[in-house]
């Protein structure tokens, strides 16, 4: 059995899956198997996986129909033979010690079901300014304690670079298919769980950035369904009993959050406000009271949902001014 097997889905990729793939090859952990499935492509992408397998005998070659990446995975994992299991697209590179690294990292702390690592966008011309900031937000997430505080901003791992254990996420269910984007699914499952998240300081992946990716054109990666997912995890796991929580932001993120918290069964008691041409009125049934009078709302959850750039730094530090502590009182979730 191999120390670590790496799953890397493809479809339509002939152009790239050859440098991804080989990037795994060529890491200085030697003992791996690297899973590839074809997952119904129409362009030379198994033709090129054929040959890598002709010359190394660690990869392994799956088809698929086409049943999109969720299914794929799946049809992976029955074939991963490892207590480890690496992901990785067929449009990335890795770094070389990326296994190594995560490897030992895995057995130096038993309470990791998965841990990512630190990844470099390329090419630098097609990185968008909100993509610059995402990863740079993620590449500052190098504890598992930043992990927890920050899981519900957003996906804290990058799919690519994380190393999972087989046995969480067996436990887990694996990866589903359904109207979510399936890695951020999966990291919410491994937490409920109790599963702990982390990611290495050190560069794992060079992730590439395109206009295609799926974050942009799949429906199920779109905010709402975001939002949907954060609201069902925090009604399950998070707000257990709560009939009621309170909102920092009345923008579009925040009555996002007060719908999707309503479909879960939880109202808005207030929103909480800076922009003072707000504050006062009423929104989705619920007053808008000025940040100042936060206080005023202690012993409700308190939710933070401001999407806009650098507004979760200042709204942390407001509310440690007031007294309130982060996970115990409050939460950020955009």
């Amino acid at each position: 059995m191999p120390r670590v097997a790496v799953l890397l889905p493809a479809r339509d990729a002939a152009r790239t899956v050859r440098a991804a793939a080989v990037s795994i090859l060529r890491q200085t952990e030697r003992d791996l198997s690297l899973v590839c499935v074809d997952d119904g492509s129409r362009d030379g992408t198994a033709e090129v996986l054929e040959r890598l397998a002709a010359r190394d005998r660690r990869v392994r070659l799956l088809r698929g129909p086409g049943e999109g990446i969720a299914g794929a995975l799946q049809r992976g994992l029955a074939a991963c033979d490892a207590e480890v299991v690496a992901r990785m697209d067929a449009d990335d590179v890795a770094h070389p010690r990326r296994l190594a690294l995560q490897l030992d990292a895995l057995r130096a702390d038993p309470s990791l079901a998965a841990l990512g690592g630190r990844v470099r966008l390329f090419p630098r011309a097609a990185v968008r300014p909100g993509m610059a900031r995402y990863a740079a937000w993620l590449n500052g997430l190098v504890t598992p304690a930043l992990v927890e505080r920050d899981l519900l901003v957003e996906a804290p791992l990058v799919h690519p670079a994380a190393a999972i254990r087989r046995d969480a996420l067996e436990r887990a269910g694996g990866w589903r298919d359904g109207p979510f984007p399936e890695d951020y699914d999966l990291w919410l499952r491994l937490s409920a769980a109790g599963g702990r998240l982390g990611n290495l300081s050190a560069p794992v992946l060079a992730w590439r950035e395109s206009a295609g990716r799926l974050t942009r054109t799949d429906p199920r990666y779109a905010l709402a369904r975001h939002v949907a997912l954060k609201c069902a995890h925090l009604a399950r796991h998070v707000l257990v009993g709560a009939r009621e929580v309170a909102l920092w932001g009345a923008g579009e993120t925040g009555r996002a959050f007060s719908d999707a918290l309503r479909a879960e069964g939880i109202a808005t008691a207030a929103f909480v406000e800076v922009d003072r041409r707000k504050i006062g009125r009423t929104v989705r049934g619920a007053r808008v009271v000025s940040y100042e009078e936060v206080g005023r709302l202690r012993g409700l959850p308190l939710l933070v949902a401001v999407g806009a750039p650098g507004a979760r730094d200042l709204i942390r530090a407001e509310l440690a001014r007031a007294g309130f502590e982060e996970l115990a009182d409050f939460r950020c979730v955009a």
